[in-house]
């Protein structure tokens, strides 16, 4: 990008490559994100794209899902990640029998003051991991819809904010269907990420197993240590809203959300909530990656985890086989990247 500001060319070696110097000191935002890599590390071996995604998801301020077969270390990661942020931390385990008010919270009479109380649920809190978000019915389901997207709740009447920073990681299990509640789409859309995690390769899995034998801790999760606070990641999340992105990187992210609508193998496309999400997502890959400026790297990178839940593969195309993956694949390849 050759009007960015903080690109000076290097003259002292001779050369020609261009010297990036940082309008926002990404220095703390960078060290900070390796340490929680590193305590993650001392227990997950591998799934270093969920990982990150979920670091991405943490400075886009947004809400991920995670699809995997039973033990891929989806719910594990999900907790790492939370021991590492000094927040509130809640787990609620999603079940056919699950109330909304199980999450939200119900009002008590009190019998001191002849008063009703509203006793707040495990929703209220800043870090909330979902397990088995699919096997709730879509009554449970529907009471994350307004504090999802408004970081509140509406009960009785009267409106209670969520505390900041908010996120939601649920997970799912995309092969078991028996005694699960498919997610709508409204629903899906509320989710910034959905991240699928896949089988380690063998040296992965022959690390896991060594990590096992020699791990004499009880609870995996005592190595990791707190490494963010509540008002640095608020910062963050900050710095990452200020990160460059230049005029025709906006029309590369709209271009790709429009053909997503006009693509012949979609039977639904991507609505400008994704066009939302990508530019928010393509910012915080930028931050992790320690620029003050996105690339069009950025954007594919974030491309996948955005678009894959927000689009529908016509049942014609699907039954052939073709994946959602792959034709957003086969969308990047097509628009011509911008330079």
């Amino acid at each position: 990008m050759e009007n960015l500001e903080n690109i000076q060319e290097n003259t002292d070696s001779g050369n020609s490559a261009p010297e990036f110097h940082s309008r926002i000191d990404m220095t703390e935002l960078q060290q900070s994100l390796e340490k929680v890599k590193t305590e993650i590390g001392k227990v997950i071996v591998g799934q270093e794209p969920m990982v990150e995604h979920l670091l991405a998801a943490l400075l886009s301020n947004g809400h991920v899902l995670i699809e995997g077969v039973p033990g891929v270390a989806k719910t594990i990661t999900a907790k790492l990640l939370a021991k590492t942020i000094d927040v509130g931390f809640s787990r609620i385990q999603f079940t056919p029998d699950l109330m909304p008010s199980d999450i939200l919270g119900t009002s008590v009479f009190n019998v001191k003051n002849s008063e009703f109380e509203f006793k707040k649920g495990p929703i209220f809190s800043s870090f909330i991991l979902i397990d088995e978000i699919n096997r709730s019915p879509a009554k449970t389901q529907s009471a994350l819809f307004e504090v999802m997207e408004e970081r509140q709740i509406t009960m009785d009447g009267k409106q209670y904010e969520m505390q900041e920073p908010f996120l939601v990681v649920a997970t799912q299990n995309p092969i078991e269907h028996e005694g699960t509640y498919r997610l709508p789409e409204a629903q899906l859309d509320r989710f910034l990420f959905k991240i699928n995690v896949g089988y380690p390769d063998l040296a992965q899995e022959v690390e896991i197993i060594k990590k096992q034998h020699e791990n004499k801790l009880e609870d995996k999760t005592d190595a990791v240590q707190k490494i963010i606070t509540g008002t640095q990641l608020k910062n963050y999340q900050d710095i990452v809203k200020n990160i460059l992105v230049e005029p025709q990187l906006l029309e590369y992210i709209a271009k790709i959300i429009v053909n997503t609508r006009e693509n012949q193998f979609l039977y639904l496309g991507a609505s400008p909530r994704a066009s939302l999400a990508l530019l928010t997502a393509s910012k915080a890959f930028a931050a992790i990656r320690g620029r003050d400026f996105v690339t069009p790297e950025d954007i594919k990178e974030g491309s996948f985890a955005v678009l894959r839940h927000r689009i529908m593969v016509s049942p014609e195309r699907e039954m052939e086989g073709l994946t959602a993956d792959e034709i957003i694949r086969q969308i990047l390849e097509t628009i011509e990247i911008p330079r």
